[in-house]
């Protein structure tokens, strides 16, 4: 019987794309996918550090962890991602005695030698010492469905915004080769790939070093903007119906990545994280741009793409952050007024610039308070924007189906849902919409 692995995954699209990378490479050693931790003989966190609460979630499962190796001694278990990229000091891999394998993302390529080391049984050492890659990112993922895919162009994160642990679990940002990315989308629009989700912690720094292989037709100047760039060479590769990116930096929105928002296959959305509108509270945290600055910033993209559906992220409660503060974020949420904004209360996290140089001094009960206030904001202009939709047709990508009832994304990242049949996932369908509520579209499909 082969070995068996279970991974589960904590946080955002990168550890997602991770995973599926760690999954290809798994069951090219000769393991097989497990439904269930229990019975896994290789079990695997994929985790995050941006919150305190994520971190808690691996030390809340420490104890059943510790009973199932009690119960199976030989089961290997493993943490990476984010938690363990930035554990320096160890202090978070002694809390967790009952892990075998604590590797940041980039030592991913050793794992099979790893899993072999402790268990030949698992895989064979010299299946183990065949795979040769010189970056995480050269494995080939198993990609979660065939309609749409992650393709990841970097890794880590040069810009140390103060509240954030990138830099220090991923490491500075490594940008993978233009041909490495291209190979890769065209060989998933050869599967049948309609729409890809391009990845990067600043993935509008893009700056690969084979500059070169760039086509000689690209309209994009690569001094000025080399994802604009790759922007255009994606939207030539046939087969490939839509392109969307996360996460860009507003520093690095010149005009020519505006302009590439409207190449013919971009989605109708920009998720184009703020943090603060305040420009004392934006300085704390290293965001090196002014309110003032995305306000324009958000002006110039309504001018060349009018209907384009906005997103960002805000963090409330910053050290430092006073009542007046909070209000000029939330006259910037209006006046930008955003389709979605995804929330966060601030949690000190250890080794950062933050946590070394400012008090963590907003109670936690102001910080809910300030949350909730934001969040209501959000789901009024949520709803009132979605209302604006009945009666019109949106081109949802189908993703799931359950008993008669559709599911997936619009181009403008609304969620919608239609009676329609199994055969229609994968597929790109018109719905027209009859009902609009904050977070779901309801409609018929054509």
């Amino acid at each position: 019987m082969p070995g068996t692995f279970r991974i589960t995954t904590l946080g955002c699209q990168m550890n997602k794309s991770d995973s599926e990378r760690i999954k290809s490479l798994l069951i090219s050693a000769g393991l097989h996918e497990s439904d269930e931790s229990e019975i896994a003989d290789v079990i695997l966190y994929n985790t995050c550090s941006v919150r305190q609460t994520a971190e808690d979630r691996i030390y809340g499962t420490a104890k059943h962890l510790s009973a199932l190796k009690k119960e199976r001694p030989d089961i290997i278990v493993g943490i990476t991602g984010c938690m363990a990229g930035r554990d320096k000091d160890g202090k978070i891999r002694n809390r967790l005695d009952m892990v075998d394998l604590f590797f940041p993302t980039e030592e991913i390529i050793y794992l099979p030698q790893r899993i072999s080391e402790l268990n030949p049984s698992l895989i064979d050492p010299n299946v183990a010492s065949s795979f040769e890659y010189e970056h995480y990112l050269q494995i080939q993922p198993r990609y979660r469905t065939h309609a749409s895919a992650y393709v990841a162009i970097s890794n880590g994160c040069n810009k140390f915004c103060t509240y954030c642990v990138v830099p220090y679990s991923r490491g500075r940002q490594k940008d993978r080769p233009y041909r490495e990315v291209i190979e890769e989308v065209r060989h998933l629009a050869q599967k049948g790939c309609k729409e890809i989700t391009i990845l990067g912690q600043t993935v509008n720094l893009y700056n690969p070093q084979d500059k070169e292989n760039f086509s000689v037709e690209n309209p994009y100047d690569r001094s000025k903007n080399c994802f604009a760039a790759l922007l255009w060479e994606l939207n030539q590769i046939e087969g490939i119906m839509r392109i969307h990116f996360t996460a860009p930096h507003p520093k690095y929105m010149n005009d020519q990545m505006i302009d590439a928002l409207a190449l013919p296959k971009q989605i109708n959305y920009l998720h184009l994280p703020v943090q603060s509108g305040s420009n004392e509270v934006l300085k704390r945290m290293n965001r090196p741009y002014t309110r003032e600055y995305y306000i324009d910033c958000i002006s110039r993209l309504r001018t060349k793409k009018p209907l384009i559906a906005l997103g960002t992220d805000i963090i409330v409660g910053f050290c430092g952050e006073t009542q007046r503060d909070f209000e000029q974020t939330l006259d910037l949420y209006r006046i930008c007024d955003f389709d979605i904004s995804y929330h966060a209360m601030y949690s000190v996290r250890s080794g950062t610039v933050g946590a070394k140089m400012y008090k963590d001094d907003v109670p936690r009960q102001e910080k809910k308070r300030r949350w909730k206030e934001l969040q209501a904001l959000m789901e009024k202009n949520v709803l009132q924007k979605n209302q604006a939709y009945a009666g019109h047709t949106l081109e949802v990508l189908v993703d799931s189906c359950t008993k008669g009832l559709c599911s997936g994304n619009s181009r403008e990242m609304k969620r919608v849902v239609f009676r329609g049949t199994e055969e229609q996932v994968g597929t790109i369908v018109g719905v027209k919409i009859d009902r609009a509520l904050e977070w779901v579209l309801y409609g018929a499909g054509k």
